[in-house]
């Protein structure tokens, strides 16, 4: 039934949904088709983060400036907000395969763009272009998959979309590894995500608009056959049937006009609990600190002590490949385990690996090597000026080198043991050679520590525990506990705060970690991580196994099911509660 939740609670059912899947293959094309917006999702989320420290390396003003590294990544994000918002009017206004094609065009424009980006200006310029495409993509394709699956396998199908989000991640930093060595390195990082974005225009421009969507436009005929194409020859009258009481249903509900009113939405009791839970969970993933390890994953390797750039990315493709092993988990688990119980552990080992975060910067940032006069004086005329004219230059420290910045300098470990005292020189390219040549480890953005380890399993649990939970549920929480007839507005507000945390969060931690620290940067992260598993104890319900009608009700009669350790009630027995 449309508006209906279709759920996989044992493995017999999750096979005959790949039974099911897998014998329709034009199901699978259209899914396919569609889901690569999710991979071009996350495929730019994900490769800015590897490019970055290229980019710093070619342009030097981005290298001396924070706010230009912020605004590289956060202008994306920026450009997706507009993209999510107008997204939701083209969506009714032109329907999912136009407004799917739009972004591909602007994705494949930003991506030229920004290939070959002569400065920082004309790069941001590209990166709000590819903003815009991602935020129309991020709410489109998920819309296209559940209008154009058949009802046995919309859930999976829709739940694949994050997995091929994650997906898109893990392929960009097999990318970002691959061009390390190449020249032109970060042009290429973010120009072949022109390739699949123009694939998924040639495929769009090959397939059929969205059912439902043309029944509701009165394209009666149209619709029908692709239905036909779509679901069996004995459930296909029935669906037909189904759609038409529910486009007939929504249209008394909301009125003949289709505009929504503001504040009945306000007033509707479920509505607005609804709205409080969809909206904390949508912002709450966002400031538990998930798009700084995804964006800034291999600034933060090199922060733990590992000085090679193709060593932090080859160290973060881990955290992309255990993000998408997550998401995967969770399509298998979310009915299974239910959403609230893998929100409280998720959240648990958020807050855990945080807080060994924390620790382990603290560590190396109090307990690095120390600069050695000898060391420093055995580079003639390259000594950094600040450690020069300091009068207790006897306790500098590498972090104390690294944070000198008249003008920049960087630390050049020993040649023996990057943990024994080394030399604070001047950065810049001529000296990072020399360093190097004398077979030396050479440091910017982070110290040598023989803790560096830990913070690679810091990073590797909070994947682990957020991209099942944190990562997934919100997503399906919003598409689930909204009644029908304010879905799509709801879902449009809650989308649109989960953009605007994005860009917060994205524009905001490297000026952060440089005003209090990488430590006290992850500790915060680690309380605001607290406040939402309170959240979610207090205001998310549990929905598995309920329909749409029931979970409405549930939200009326604020009955929700606070003891999450235990077995759920049965959808009947959660009716007669509210």
């Amino acid at each position: 039934m449309e508006g209906g939740i279709h759920t996989s609670t044992d493995t017999s059912a999750f096979k005959e949904c790949l039974s099911l899947t897998w014998g329709n293959p034009y199901v699978l094309r259209l899914a396919f088709s569609a889901g690569i917006g999710g991979l071009l999702f996350g495929y730019d989320t994900g490769v800015i983060s590897g490019a970055l420290l290229y980019i710093r390396d070619d342009f030097k003003s981005v290298d001396r400036k924070t706010v230009l590294q912020e605004s590289i990544v956060s202008m994306a994000v920026a450009g997706a907000i507009i993209g999510a918002a107008v997204g939701g009017w083209m969506n009714d206004r032109f329907g999912r395969r136009r407004v799917l094609l739009i972004a591909d065009f602007l994705f494949f424009v930003g991506a030229v763009i920004m290939a070959s980006a002569p400065g920082a200006a004309l790069l941001i310029v590209g990166r709000i272009f590819v903003g815009l495409g991602v935020g129309m993509a991020s709410m489109t394709s998920p819309l296209y998959i559940s209008e154009a699956s058949p009802a046995k396998i919309r859930g999976a199908l829709v739940s694949t979309n994050g997995f091929l989000i994650t997906g898109g991640q893990f392929l960009s930093y097999l990318i970002n590894l691959a061009f390390t060595k190449a020249p032109g390195t970060w042009r290429w990082m973010v120009g072949v995500a022109g390739f699949p974005a123009l694939l998924q225009f040639i495929l769009m421009l090959l397939l059929p608009e969205s059912p439902r969507w043309l029944y509701r436009k009165g394209r009666e005929e149209a619709a029908k056959v692709i239905l036909r194409k779509i679901y069996p020859a004995h459930e296909v009258e029935q669906e037909i049937q189904d759609l038409k009481e529910s486009v007939e249903a929504e249209i008394k509900e909301e009125g003949s006009s289709e505009k929504m009113n503001i504040i009945k939405l306000l007033k509707t009791k479920a509505v607005r609990r609804g709205l409080t839970a969809g909206v904390g969970l949508q912002v709450f993933q966002q400031f538990v600190g998930i798009n700084t390890v995804m964006y800034y994953s291999p600034t933060i390797v090199q922060l733990a002590g590992f000085a090679s750039n193709r060593t932090a990315l080859l160290l973060s493709l881990l955290t992309a490949g255990l993000n998408a092993f997550g998401s995967i988990v969770s399509i298998y688990f979310i009915d299974r385990t239910g959403r609230k119980k893998l929100l409280i552990i998720s959240l648990t080992g958020v807050v855990v690996s945080l807080g060994v975060l924390s620790g382990v910067f603290h560590e190396t940032t109090t307990h690095s090597p120390m600069v050695s006069r000898v060391e420093t004086s055995h580079f003639s005329n390259i000594t950094c000026p600040d450690y020069s004219s300091a009068l207790n230059s006897g306790a500098w420290d590498c972090m104390t080198c690294l944070k000198a910045s008249s003008p920049d300098c960087g630390f050049c470990s020993s040649p023996t043991n990057k943990l024994l005292p080394g030399a604070c020189l001047i950065s810049n390219d001529t000296v990072k050679d020399m360093c190097h040549k004398e077979t030396r480890l050479w440091y910017t953005r982070g110290c040598p520590s023989k803790y560096g380890w830990l913070a690679l399993i810091g990073l590797a649990l909070y994947i682990i525990f957020f991209s099942p939970g944190m990562g997934s549920v919100p997503w399906i929480m919003n598409s689930e506990i909204y009644p029908l007839r304010f879905r799509g507005l709801c879902g449009g507000i809650a989308a649109t705060a989960n953009w605007i945390s994005n860009l917060i969060v994205a524009q905001s931690f490297l000026s952060l970690k440089e005003a209090i620290g990488a430590s006290w940067t992850f500790l915060i992260f680690g309380v605001i991580s607290v406040m939402a598993l309170l959240f979610v104890i207090i205001y998310v319900p549990e929905t598995k196994g309920l329909p749409i009608e029931e979970i409405e009700k549930m939200l009326e009669g604020r009955a929700l099911h606070y003891k999450f350790w235990e077995k759920g009630n049965k959808p009947h027995e959660k009716s007669q509660a509210a």
